[in-house]
């Protein structure tokens, strides 16, 4: 059995549309990070910043708990290889699988928070590098790739779709990237994600 610790409209969500494409059963925890004081203490047992997604895995030899959605996108498309979302560790589609799933977390979320507080830094001092650069990267991948990784659908395409979708859907970022928005167009063709948006929209 899957739990899955979500707070609708949030990061979280992408877990949400990663569980719709795994097509697996799972419970939902709902934790109001919107609530005064933040999430309960008690669920600091689980996310130890009381922030989300996390899941916990009931497996024979115990529960698995995973934080951060890089490591939960990893954790769980490999746990339930049936879906094939994840490219085998043979398959010389892996290392650029790794690096897509883990630059939704590490360089296009934080060049996002910094673009959209318009924080003044210099590329070179911070880990994440440049909007630009990252606007320029992904639109490179997906104008000589149907997907993040080639042309085959994989989990990190639930984490891609469901940060563009916010940053072109909510934030009205990126109007002016075709790219972008034929990509999304791919994606909500999916039953999974027609689930997902569903979900979202109730």
């Amino acid at each position: 059995m899957l739990t899955f610790f979500h707070c609708p409209h949030t990061r979280s969500s992408s877990i949400h549309y990663l569980l719709e494409e795994l097509g697996v059963p799972y419970e939902t925890e709902i934790i109001d990070i919107h609530a005064q004081g933040g999430a309960p203490e008690s669920y600091r047992a689980v996310q130890p910043h009381k922030k989300v997604p996390a899941i916990r895995h009931a497996t024979a030899q115990g529960d698995v708990v995973v934080t951060e959605r890089a490591a939960i996108t990893l954790y769980l498309a490999d746990a339930f290889p049936q879906a094939g979302l994840a490219p085998a560790l043979d398959d010389p589609r892996r290392g650029p699988y790794l690096t897509s799933v883990v630059y939704v977390d590490a360089v296009a979320d934080p060049c996002l928070v910094a673009h959209l507080n318009q924080w003044q830094y210099e590329g070179k001092g911070a880990a994440f590098g440049t909007f630009a650069d990252m606007v320029a990267t992904m639109e490179r991948t997906l104008t000589t790739h149907a997907y993040a990784v080639g042309d085959r659908f994989t989990a990190a395409d639930t984490q891609w779709g469901v940060m563009l979708y916010w940053a072109m859907d909510v934030m009205g970022l990126f109007q002016d990237k075709p790219i972008f928005r034929a990509y999304l167009n791919r994606l909500a063709d999916r039953p999974a994600f027609q689930r997902f948006a569903k979900a979202m929209a109730a």
